[in-house]
């Protein structure tokens, strides 16, 4: 009998559900539905979005077991009542990087990295978190639990909340996460596989409890960290989700995790992969036994879903360069790429270094996007073009570099993400990055990372699930990247 599972990627821009062959992982339907855009988000508009999105993929009456991943480092914080307290301040928020600055200043990088495996930048929850204690002491001190949006969609999936939405209430005890989400907070660590107590005080100015230990006088709860393997539990009844949808009882929530941990899970990353993913962001990360310590803060050491290591690196503009240049020239991500192949490598010394909305790595929150080398025979459509989409892939090349540069060793570079799709993004990959390219066969890899995980928790066992990749040889043309990185000192 063929057993189905349901994995969810929750993401910025929207909510993607894939139920699966739990054997196979062959995709037996789909849903999705529209995140709001912004910075600072209402998080039940992800519930709403999870309702239509499971609706939309035909509901969950004969599915085994499912799995959230979700957008790391979002702030969400409830009250006693299982009520959001403020709207959730998401990855990409920056208005905490003079936070982080204050944090990294009081103890060191050195520190830092030793005990969270990184250094605060904006995105980090417990930079967040020191910004509400600053700007906003009233929300602080009604804050009675801090989760991460993926720890709050399984919570109410799994039935819990304020009292009038969910038929098991505000039980802040049952709040669950996993080691890759929560080695993105900057209070965890992830050598130790614990919370850091003393990091989460430092943030928020209020001490820390681990939900299901002794309740103590005025402590923030914040989730459990489930194994990756295990569930958060089995429903007992039935949950009722937005727009009609059903979540059944019987049905097992496993423990989910970040949305780059689903990719890696989902493409099958193993030791020596590394993956390079354009999406609005644009991440850069692989798979490791072995501990990744990096005092410059350029590359995390966060968890991965399986027990290893996933060293990152994260930019703020990866297909939102395309997006904008592709508006400014009034066309679409295909036509774009056509122009762009009309320009040679290195676009005849046109750069774009595309920090549009500040950017992450190299952490500039305030930085803001600078085109150099315009002279009357590059100031085109196709120069333009073709700047893009190097700019967009040679900040990821750093990435990579600072990747390497841990001891992380590369024998597969493979890419990922709706731009990825693009022949142009493909064939200048090739040359910036200077080695074969595998693009796997399109796909939702968060969602089948998660859907993967909820296999693993259903039947006991991680499935393989093939995966088919072509590959773009590589055409190394380093003077492109050398360019960049003069331009973008």
């Amino acid at each position: 009998m063929t057993q189905l599972v349901a994995g969810v990627d929750s993401s910025t821009q929207s909510c993607k559900v894939a139920i699966r062959d739990a054997a196979t992982g062959a995709v037996v339907r789909e849903g999705r539905a529209a995140h709001p855009d912004g910075t600072s988000v209402d998080p039940r508009h992800w519930w709403d979005a999870l309702g239509t999105a499971v609706a939309d993929a035909g509901g969950l009456t004969d599915v085994g077991a499912v799995a959230i991943a979700g957008q790391q480092h979002g702030m969400v914080a409830l009250d006693a009542d299982g009520h959001v307290v403020r709207d959730a301040l998401l990855w990409n928020d920056v208005r905490s990087a003079d936070a982080a600055a204050q944090m990294v200043e009081e103890i060191g990088r050195e520190a830092w990295v030793a005990r969270t495996g990184l250094v605060p930048v904006a995105s980090f929850t417990g930079t967040k978190l020191r910004w509400l204690r600053d700007a906003e002491p009233d929300n602080t001190g009604r804050v009675a639990a801090v989760a991460l949006p993926h720890d709050w969609l399984s919570w109410r999936l799994r039935g819990y909340g304020p009292a009038d939405e969910s038929p098991l209430g505000p039980d802040l005890d049952a709040l669950a996460t996993d080691a890759s989400d929560a080695s993105g907070t900057a209070y965890w660590d992830p050598v130790r596989r614990e919370y850091d107590p003393e990091l989460f005080e430092l943030a928020l100015g209020r001490p820390m409890r681990v939900a299901g230990s002794e309740p103590t006088a005025d402590t923030v709860v914040v989730p459990r960290v489930v194994a990756h393997d295990e569930a958060m539990g089995t429903l007992d009844v039935d949950v009722a989700l937005p727009n009609g949808a059903v979540a059944p009882a019987g049905l097992v929530v496993a423990a989910g995790l970040g949305d780059n941990a689903g990719a890696a899970l989902g493409l099958g990353l193993a030791p020596g992969d590394i993956a390079v993913s354009l999406g609005t962001s644009g991440t850069v990360f692989g798979v490791t036994a072995t501990e990744v310590l990096d005092p410059s803060g350029t590359v995390a050491g966060f968890a991965d879903g399986t027990g290893s290591r996933l060293p990152i690196v994260t930019t703020l503009n990866a297909a939102r360069v395309l997006e904008v240049i592709g508006g400014l020239l009034g066309v679409d991500h295909d036509a774009l790429g056509e122009l762009a192949l009309q320009a040679p490598a290195g676009a005849d010394g046109l750069v774009l270094v595309p920090y549009f909305v500040g950017e992450r790595t190299p952490n500039r929150p305030d930085a803001t996007a600078s085109l150099l080398g315009m002279t009357p025979g590059t100031t085109d459509r196709p120069h333009l073009a073709r700047a893009a989409v190097e700019g967009m892939l040679c900040a990821l090349a750093d990435g990579l570099a600072a990747v390497e540069g841990t001891g992380v060793t590369v024998s597969r570079l493979l890419l990922i993400g709706g731009a990825a799709r693009n022949e142009a993004v493909r064939t200048v990959a090739a040359q910036v990055f200077g080695r074969d390219v595998l693009i796997p066969e399109p796909g939702e890899y968060v969602a089948s990372g998660a859907a993967r995980q909820a296999a693993w928790a259903l039947t006991g066992a991680l499935p393989s699930w093939d995966i088919a990749t072509t590959t773009v040889p590589a055409d190394p043309h380093p003077e492109v990247l050398e360019q960049y990185r003069a331009a973008a000192r």
